[in-house]
């Protein structure tokens, strides 16, 4: 049976006394109640009680969110893959202009998510909530020129990106759908922002669950045409990614004003409000700026990729897949450091949020050093997984291999990083971003590739270079302090 706080979440903000559930973290009655209630959602107030209950508590539900995130990229790919190495090549290329997509969509969440932990750490949930109205304003503003650009020069982009003529030719239909789309892709992570900068990660976690397993079973459904589903190929993979995530913003948008543990949109707050807006945009602009910093160059880095072979492209591309299996659950933990960040900052204690930075950072190095062994010592076995062409399996098992050579230090490049973004101070993360990734790893990655022979391996060495600088640059600035004195 619902309850029916839910429906006055204002009401609770306001005086949070008088309900039993609005305790510090340390009162509840077991760890495993606790993670029972993460998983539920709780009213919970994340800035009393133990640090590493309430990173737990934050980081369960957000892992488990990108951990569907995760599943869902390596199934699309595994049904992708059985259509050739130009189609899985497709994907990959697509991918990495949508990079541009995710970029702004990425930069809008870090800006959300600081100005509404920030609110809900003040105990102003009206103004969270008119701050999530204004985020969710822009970012459909935004999906307008990437829908244009896709749906009538999807053939152009591909060719500009090395594609060859399968791609281009079959392709194409895939790229438009995937771009013309891309507002239910910036909506669903705006919104999920929103709950996390809340407090309310489970309702993310949820949201993302159902909309990515009715993409994971329409992928196939579409693709090959199960019952009375039209066969669409490479097409159907884009369909069922913008039909699932459609969902997921629907029920976001029920939840949302239905009203959450912790965050309701009220019908009158649905208006332009350029105070808001403004504010927003700034805390968004460093947010975006390092994040199409970083995904530029990534375009860059695939491609030097394609130079040497679909084969190769391939191969590279189902790595990248694998790795964000347990990159994306990583960036959830990450997510919990700056929802903390926030809502202490808001509530007045920066040394406790600087000390679940570094609870959180030492959590993650924990676990991406786990993974790192799997994938060095199994990089041929995970490949084999998703394709048998043995050019594309021994390309991709290259790639995975050196690339969790980096795995250690690159969790330390996302916790903190984040720590900065939920803070407010989105521009110290972007300057990080333009050294080592424009001024470093792009001409690093062509030297190497290019002019000193090492083809493909030198990409991936570069990315392994650029990245551990990045994690030693962030932990350098967070030690020095001044994003405590941030104010959004």
């Amino acid at each position: 049976m619902a309850d029916p706080r839910d429906e006055h979440v204002g009401e609770f903000s306001a005086a949070p006394e008088e309900h039993v559930d609005a305790v510090p973290i340390a009162e509840s009655e077991s760890l495993w109640r606790d993670l029972v209630d993460a998983i539920k959602g709780t009213e919970r107030d994340y800035t009393t009680g133990g640090i590493g209950k309430a990173i737990l508590l934050l980081a369960v539900p957000m892992m488990l969110e990108m951990v569907m995130e995760s599943v869902f990229a390596v199934v699309d790919v595994y049904w992708v893959s059985s259509l050739g190495a130009s189609a899985v090549a497709t994907v990959g290329l697509t991918e990495s202009v949508l990079t541009l997509m995710y970029a702004i969509a990425i930069g809008l969440s870090m800006g959300t998510t600081a100005l509404v932990a920030r609110r809900i750490g003040e105990k102003n949930p009206e103004a969270a909530a008119e701050s999530a109205v204004q985020a969710i304003g822009v970012a459909v503003f935004a999906s307008i020129p990437i829908m244009l650009v896709g749906i009538f020069f999807a053939k152009d982009i591909l060719t500009l990106m090395g594609a060859d003529a399968w791609s281009i030719e079959h392709g194409s239909r895939y790229t438009a759908w995937m771009l013309g789309g891309n507002v239910v892709i910036m909506l669903i992570f705006v919104m999920n922002a929103v709950f996390r900068g809340a407090g309310d990660a489970a309702i993310a976690m949820r949201v993302l669950w159902i909309s990515n397993g009715i993409n994971i079973f329409l992928d196939p459904a579409l693709i090959f045409g199960w019952g009375p589903l039209p066969e669409m190929g490479i097409t159907g993979a884009a369909v069922a990614t913008n039909i699932g995530r459609g969902i997921g913003v629907a029920i976001q948008l029920w939840v949302l004003f239905r009203g959450a543990k912790h965050i309701r949109v009220l019908a009158s707050q649905v208006k332009f409000k350029a105070s808001v807006m403004s504010q927003l945009v700034r805390t968004s602009a460093g947010g975006i700026g390092q994040f199409i910093i970083a995904t530029s160059s990534w375009i860059f880095l695939v491609r030097i990729v394609a130079e040497f072979g679909s084969e190769v492209l391939a191969g590279y591309t189902i790595a990248i897949r694998i790795f964000m299996f347990t990159l994306l659950p990583s960036w959830g933990m990450s997510n919990a450091a700056a929802t903390l960040v926030g809502q202490n900052l808001g509530a007045k204690q920066p040394e406790r949020a600087e000390k679940s930075v570094w609870i959180t950072g030492w959590w993650n190095m924990a676990f991406l050093g786990l993974v790192s062994l799997a994938y060095i010592l199994l990089d041929t076995q995970l490949l084999r997984l998703f394709t048998q062409e043995q050019a594309v399996v021994t390309a991709g098992a290259d790639a995975l291999r050196i690339l969790a050579y980096g795995y250690l230090i690159f969790s330390w490049g996302m916790v903190m990083p984040q720590a900065f973004n939920g803070a407010g101070d989105t521009m110290t993360p972007t300057k990080i971003n333009i050294v080592c990734f424009w001024m470093f790893e792009i001409p690093l990655a062509y030297v190497l590739a290019m002019k000193l022979g090492m083809d493909q391996y030198g990409v991936y060495w570069s990315v392994v270079a650029a990245e551990s600088m990045m994690a030693l640059l962030s932990i350098a600035l967070f030690r020095r302090g001044k994003w405590k004195t941030m104010e959004v």
